[in-house]
């Protein structure tokens, strides 16, 4: 997937995230931002990239987090892949 598409879905995935009051503060707590950060660091491709990280930790989330965007729920792995860190590495 394309970086600038992958970005564009992310940004929709963390509005999502920002509206979940249970989530949040979970996201929030393993991540270390803080309030203020989420919308200053929104346009940030690595900052989008924590929160597919975050998302995909859970399958459960994944589910919530599609069912609440209509982004399908494997797609999620295409859109990390397509922010920076998330290329599969080589292992030869």
């Amino acid at each position: 997937m394309q970086q600038e598409i992958a970005e564009t879905r992310a940004l929709t995935l963390l509005a999502w995230l920002m509206g979940e009051d249970e989530l949040l503060p979970v996201f929030m707590g393993a991540t270390g931002v803080a309030e203020a950060d989420l919308r200053s660091r929104a346009g940030e491709a690595d900052f989008l990239a924590s929160v597919l990280d975050f998302l995909l930790m859970d399958d459960r989330w994944v589910i919530r987090a599609s069912d609440g965007t209509g982004i399908p729920a494997h797609d999620f792995a295409l859109i990390r892949a397509g922010l920076p860190g998330g290329a599969l590495p080589n292992w030869t």
